[in-house]
């Protein structure tokens, strides 16, 4: 395994500390990175990981995006961790230096399996779900409050032609977590973008971590109820509910149960007191956030059954404001989300 090539595209919060654990495990990884300043720092420093116990730092071959077409070999494995609404040009962009055989892994919210399988194919796509909470504000340095304990991973093949080629990235990712591997990934992904659609979103809007918001009165039922809205789109999708986190005992006649038990062990066992979303920490770094493929990906499967999901709906009309300047995130957003509680 320590003679793969890995690339890692997309060395933010998420990327840099997994990329860490693989370099630091003595496998090949290159990171790939369009924040600059981010670049020069991990090539000065190399990348420092706050773990919730301890430090981590890892001496990493950094690239600039504009850089990657100066590559004369081509990789075994690239780890797209970019934002979902970035995977299609990132894999153009990566395309032409993964090996003929080599496999592209989508480590990302929302259902980007199908933009990677566009580009490089259906047989070198992989699938996964990722349980990691973490954020980074300065250069060269991701704070990840998730140790390897408490990180979570599945993986699976796009279809018949990855069949039994998961257990390689399982292989790779066992370095910074636990895997799992699952003959559905599809679901799999689904179930995530449930709990995705319950708390990235509607806690951002409130400008509060996702712990503080859970908390203020009304929020937690209208956070599940966006869950259970998504459920919904997932069995309208043809996805099944299947057992994520290592969960146990999933109870698919009962997907509204399902929800709030995901729910509850994203509070237990995924995030702190100060886990801020990553929709959150986009806002506040003036950028977008994962609206549309999260809830608005909800909105529009149950809209293709003849089915309304006025949470889901409520939660992208308001982020949408705020990404346009018309609001401010603020606990004063509650009533706005609330209102749409009938």
């Amino acid at each position: 395994m320590s003679d793969l090539r890995i690339a890692m595209l997309g060395t933010g919060a998420q990327g840099a500390s997994i990329g860490a654990d693989l370099q630091l495990a003595g496998l090949d990884v290159t990171f790939i990175e369009q924040w600059p300043d981010h670049v020069e720092a991990m090539r000065k420093n190399g990348i420092t990981v706050n773990l919730p116990t301890r430090t981590i730092n890892a001496k990493v071959k950094a690239l600039h995006l504009c850089e990657v077409a100066e590559l004369r070999e081509k990789f075994d494995v690239v780890f797209i961790v970019t934002k979902a609404y970035d995977t299609k040009w990132s894999c153009q962009l990566i395309e032409p230096y993964v090996k003929s055989d080599g496999l592209v892994v989508g480590l990302q919210n929302g259902m980007s399996i199908d933009a990677i399988a566009s580009v490089v194919g259906p047989h070198r796509t992989i699938g996964a779900v990722i349980e990691i909470a973490s954020n980074m504000f300065v250069p060269g340095v991701t704070n990840r409050q998730n140790d390897k304990d408490t990180s979570w991973f599945a993986v699976g093949g796009y279809d018949e032609t990855t069949k039994g080629r998961a257990e390689s990235i399982a292989n790779i990712l066992k370095h910074t977590g636990t895997v799992e591997v699952t003959s559905d990934i599809r679901s799999s992904k689904w179930m995530k973008l449930v709990v995705n659609a319950a708390e990235l979103v509607p806690s951002a809007i409130l400008n509060l971590p996702l712990a503080a918001a859970a908390r203020a009165p009304g929020m937690l039922e209208f956070m599940r109820q966006a869950g259970y809205e998504a459920i919904h789109a997932a069995l309208a999708s043809g996805s099944r509910i299947v057992p994520i986190f290592g969960m146990s005992g999933v109870d698919p006649s009962k997907p509204e149960k399902v929800v709030d038990d995901l729910f509850d062990e994203v509070l237990k066992t995924f995030s702190m007191e100060s886990t801020l979303t990553t929709t959150l920490q986009d806002w506040r770094k003036g950028r977008r956030g994962e609206t549309d493929d999260v809830n608005g990906y909800v909105v529009e499967w149950l809209e293709k059954v003849g089915k309304s999901s006025p949470i889901n709906r409520r939660v992208v009309e308001i982020a949408h404001k705020i990404e346009s300047g018309q609001l401010d995130p603020d606990p004063s957003n509650i009533k706005l989300l609330l209102d749409a509680v009938k």
